[in-house]
């Protein structure tokens, strides 16, 4: 998630575990740790790939969060003890406040380590987009409150509830990826199409618009659901130069990476003679952010180039919110994908920025 929703969970945290002997203090120890995991966004692992799959990756794992959390917890009590508060509930705050921001990252789309350095693909169910409002709402008046008032046992209870009320939504989340999922198999099923992966996530800011994706060879099928359609989704058929790719791909270990990463939701296009891979996942067709160029013809790029992406406004947002609430309301994702084979030159962008 955005560093502003990890710093007032862990705020929010702080402030209903610690708030009685921190006080305000304890709300922005909180946030500080909240945002902590997320510092491993300033190491350059090398390359564009790397940098992209390595986030997320050692700072993000349980198996190196819980010793951390011991460990961190020891010093401040070896140096700031507390007669009020015992060593265990220091522990279990520390520990809460670290592993609720990964578990939360683990909701989203774009994959987290949580077992680091086990070869496990990372986890990423998909069922909240990285910036959720509604999500984040209930903690920032919650944490507002605390700073505002101090702490007592109102702006306590607060800080519980806000709590509460997230992770109730949170888990609502799931229930609306299953729904999208269960319509995406009956158009599939209606339209006859033999899948090899489906994928299934949130437009951005809801989780009431979803995606679904379906991957079949050098083609893909990708619509959009909402709980208002009474009807499975209308799929698109998107072009996947997936099958001349993987000849010259096959035994590119960036693009092994990749696959890995993302579970193979791809896409594969010939653009300018360099073979460029997109994460399906992240972002909007038209607007996938990550996208690598990782061969030049038949040729590895050594580091692969992060390919531009055409720069978009929220102009378009509020088509996403009309069909939402209206399954009628013209929303064309072939015509939003139209830009993905534009060579960098034709939207104004050099190559590597």
């Amino acid at each position: 998630m955005d560093s502003l929703t990890q710093a007032v969970l862990g705020a929010a945290i702080g402030g209903a575990l610690m708030g009685r002997w921190q006080g305000r203090k304890a709300l922005l120890y909180g946030a500080a740790l909240g945002t902590l995991p997320d510092l491993d966004v300033v190491i350059d692992y090398g390359d564009a790939v790397a940098n992209m799959t390595m986030h997320r990756g050692f700072s993000h794992s349980l198996l190196v969060l819980t010793p951390f959390s011991l460990l961190l917890a020891w010093l401040v009590r070896r140096w700031r003890p507390h007669p009020g508060y015992s060593g265990l509930r220091l522990w279990g705050c520390i520990w809460l406040i670290l592993t609720t921001h990964v578990l939360l990252d683990a909701f989203t789309t774009y994959g987290t380590q949580l077992f680091w350095p086990l070869p496990l693909q990372p986890t990423a169910i998909s069922s909240i987009f990285i910036i959720d409002p509604l999500y984040t709402l209930p903690l920032r008046l919650a944490v507002l409150g605390g700073l505002l008032l101090g702490h007592s046992r109102r702006t306590e209870r607060w800080q519980f509830l806000a709590l509460g009320l997230s992770s109730l939504y949170l888990l609502s989340s799931l229930a609306g990826r299953q729904m999208a999922l269960q319509q995406l198999d009956q158009a599939l099923l209606r339209d006859g199409i033999q899948t090899e992966q489906r994928f299934v996530g949130p437009t951005p800011f809801n989780t009431l618009l979803w995606r679904v994706v379906a991957l079949d060879g050098d083609q893909y099928h990708e619509g959009l659901v909402s709980w208002f359609d009474k009807q499975p989704p209308h799929l698109e058929q998107l072009p996947n130069q997936r099958s001349a790719a993987l000849q010259v791909l096959a035994d590119n270990p960036q693009h092994a990476r990749l696959d890995w990463f993302t579970g193979g939701v791809m896409r594969y296009d010939l653009i300018d003679n360099h073979w460029v891979v997109t994460d399906l996942r992240l972002g909007l067709p038209g607007f996938h952010p990550f996208r690598f160029a990782l061969a030049v013809e038949e040729q590895p790029l050594e580091p692969p180039l992060r390919w531009p992406t055409p720069r978009r406004d929220l102009s378009g947002l509020p088509d996403l919110l009309r069909r939402a609430i209206n399954p009628q309301h013209p929303l064309s994702l072939t015509d939003l994908a139209a830009d993905m084979r534009q060579s960098p030159a034709s939207i104004g962008v050099m190559i590597g920025q």
